[in-house]
């Protein structure tokens, strides 16, 4: 059957609908998006979302609580921790809590994704997401604004399940590493503009105005996931009305409930690429969840570094920056593969480690920050071709759990552990450099974790939800949105 426009691929995909009695044609109405757009508003969202953990780690927004004197003279506290008088364990609580709503609602919006649009999921939980930094800064005691930032995680987890199988799916065929690579920058980028914005915010209004500034920058993003019509994501049916469907669109009969999800997640753990990525993806950000908490204090006791969390933001941006890019265009420009992605993270990781583990052993602060950020460029280089793998590993319907598992295992199993661990660590041996050795080496046996994905059996899944009996799509030669 011939499809019209078929080779004009400025135009619109036309989907193929059949009913009992005929074959008709629905030609769908044109999207806002084009693959530029689409990729642009994702990045500045994901920035949103990491200027605001920034934001409350910031001293502006933190603060510090009130102190007195021997003699009695006291002075009052500043930012969240003043005025709700926390201690040191309910204020690192805070800055973790939104992790609990994150990590719980990941794969329900992952599995959710099978039968209602992925792309007003995104809708409702940048949606829940505006509403929880509002209800921060309307917030009261220690309680109030941790339940918040709970839902803030909420808000979070579609956006973190769905938004790199978008990209994925819309980057050109020669470049899905650098533009996955574009979007995870956004999070040392985001990082630091936290930072600067909540110091800034901080110095001249209430620190509750930070987080009503970020609603205010979300509120558009999460109004458009309802108002322009929603996008198809490869895999799953692009009807909007939530009901399945298993006709000729390229995805599979779809299951419902918790057995639903069990078959799937049970799916992803026999899967050895799948596992052996995210292995070593946790070793990873063992590492770099310490680096980020441990680094400036460690920076300051072993080099007198002044200044030391100016330093190490200064680094980790630049390094963050550059070395992500990097990793993207090297990997497109071997050739993306799941092989090739191995081979990137491993050997980028190890050389990485030990420009890290030789920094660490210098006494003179200029030789460990020249050898430190080096280290940094090479290991950040691992963002675009670790998550290249766990979205062409797995088939398209399932790489919204995929990735919802990946961020579960990687914060559960890595950063959440490392600060605290490290800091038992550090009171066992009351030596920043031994500790900071310690926990670099950890880095060494990621590398090798992901050398041993190099030699397995991968196959690149991206087309195998197909129908062998299915009527032709343009849609899987062409891109999902119209080119610019």
């Amino acid at each position: 059957m011939d499809v019209d426009g078929e080779g004009d691929r400025g135009q619109n995909p036309r989907i193929m609908e059949r009913d009992s009695d005929s074959t008709k044609d629905q030609i769908t109405e044109p999207s806002w998006f084009t693959p530029k757009k689409l990729l642009f508003v994702f990045c500045v969202v994901n920035l949103i979302n990491y200027i605001d953990r920034g934001a409350i780690a910031s001293n502006g927004i933190n603060g510090s609580r009130g102190t007195c004197t021997s003699s009695g003279t006291c002075s009052a506290g500043s930012g969240i921790q003043g005025d709700f008088n926390l201690s040191n364990f309910e204020d690192g609580v805070l800055s973790s809590a939104f992790m609990v709503g994150l990590l719980v609602a990941s794969p329900i919006f992952a599995s959710l994704a099978k039968s209602v649009n992925p792309f007003r999921l995104i809708g409702v939980g940048l949606s829940i997401w505006t509403l929880a930094v509002i209800g921060c800064g309307l917030s009261f005691d220690f309680w109030s604004i941790t339940i918040c930032r709970m839902f803030v995680g909420v808000g979070e987890a579609s956006f973190v399940s769905l938004a790199a199988p978008f990209i994925d799916d819309n980057a050109p065929r020669d470049q899905k590493s650098a533009w996955l690579a574009v979007f995870y920058m956004c999070i040392p980028t985001g990082y630091a503009f936290g930072y600067v914005y909540g110091g800034v915010v901080g110095s001249v209004l209430p620190w509750r105005a930070a987080f009503w500034g970020e609603a205010i920058l979300m509120l558009p993003f999460a109004v458009l996931g309802f108002v322009i019509k929603p996008l198809h994501l490869k895999g799953f049916a692009p009807d909007d009305t939530g009901k399945p469907r298993t006709d000729n669109l390229n995805v599979l009969p779809i299951g419902y409930g918790l057995s639903a999800v069990m078959k799937d997640l049970k799916l992803l753990l026999v899967d050895k690429v799948y596992v052996t990525n995210i292995l070593g993806y946790i070793a990873y950000n063992f590492v770099l969840g310490a680096y980020s908490y441990w680094g400036p204090k460690a920076g300051y006791n072993i080099y007198k570094m002044e200044n030391a969390d100016m330093i190490f933001g200064g680094v980790t941006v630049i390094c963050g920056i550059v070395g992500t890019l990097s990793g993207g265009v090297i990997l497109d420009y071997m050739d993306a593969t799941i092989s090739n992605a191995f081979k990137v993270l491993s050997v980028s990781t190890f050389i990485g480690a030990l420009f890290c583990f030789a920094a660490f052993c210098f006494k003179s602060m200029y030789a460990f920050l020249a050898l430190f950020a080096v280290g940094e460029l090479l290991v950040f280089a691992t963002q675009g071709p670790v998550n290249f793998i766990v979205l062409h590993c797995v088939k398209p319907s399932l790489r919204p759990l995929a990735m919802a598992m990946s961020t579960v295992s990687i914060h559960i199993f890595g950063d959440v552990p490392s600060s605290p661990l490290v800091g038992v660590l550090q009171d066992y041996v009351n030596n920043w450099r031994v500790t900071s050795l310690v926990l670099t080496f950890v880095l060494f046996p990621a590398a090798a974790i992901w050398s041993i994905g190099i030699f397995l059996n991968s196959v690149d899944r991206y087309n195998e939800d197909s129908e062998p009996d299915a009527v032709p799509r343009e849609s899987t030669a062409a891109p999902l949105l119209q080119e610019a």
